[in-house]
């Protein structure tokens, strides 16, 4: 590859930061120069593209605290950081992550449907093979083979008292509840 030398007077103390930024890369001023170029023409051509513009107004405290962080970057970093890249930097930072949250919310969302059509494919197999709501013999003897707590002679008496009792008339037909408890023997 073919070179060329290029010449230019810079300011005494960004000279300085970008020899001591060369001495901790171990690197060359050449390589340093070549990078920022192609960094400069690399970030260039994303954003000479269609371009919108955003503007709106920040408080005064907060348009502070901006430029102390920009302030503060630079000195760290021996680097400028425009709010322009500060403020796309952040937006594209949130854009991702809300990429990210969405498709982790579609994702348990697909998740919840797979598992509702799974419900839904049993009970549709329960229904095809006509077992909801069928009593077996089995069930049907079990029932049968589970003893009352009253004998059934017993039963009817009880009932009757029940629904015969009514203070409200009284022409003689009601059984007598204590009666018919002394001639029942005691069960427990």
């Amino acid at each position: 590859m073919e070179t060329k030398g290029v010449t230019c007077k810079i300011p005494l103390d960004l000279h300085n930061r970008i020899t001591e930024e060369i001495r901790q890369n171990e690197s060359t001023m050449s390589k340093f120069i070549e990078q920022i170029i192609l960094e400069h023409y690399a970030k260039g051509a994303i954003t000479m593209g269609k371009t919108r513009t955003m503007a709106f107004q920040v408080s005064e405290e907060l348009f502070q605290q901006i430029k102390d962080y920009l302030s503060r970057y630079e000195q760290t970093y021996h680097r400028k950081l425009t709010q322009k890249e500060f403020v796309i930097g952040l937006i594209e930072q949130a854009l991702e992550e809300a990429d990210e949250e969405f498709e982790a919310a579609e994702a348990a969302e697909a998740e919840d449907a797979a598992e509702d059509a799974e419900i839904n494919d049993n009970v549709n197999e329960i229904e095809d093979n006509g077992l909801e709501g069928e009593v077996t013999d089995e069930d049907e003897e079990t029932e049968d083979a589970q003893p009352d707590d009253t004998p059934e002679e017993y039963a009817e008496t009880e009932t009757a008292t029940e629904t015969c009792e009514d203070d409200s008339v009284d022409d003689g037909s009601a059984i007598d509840a204590d009666a018919d408890t002394a001639a029942r023997p005691q069960w427990e």
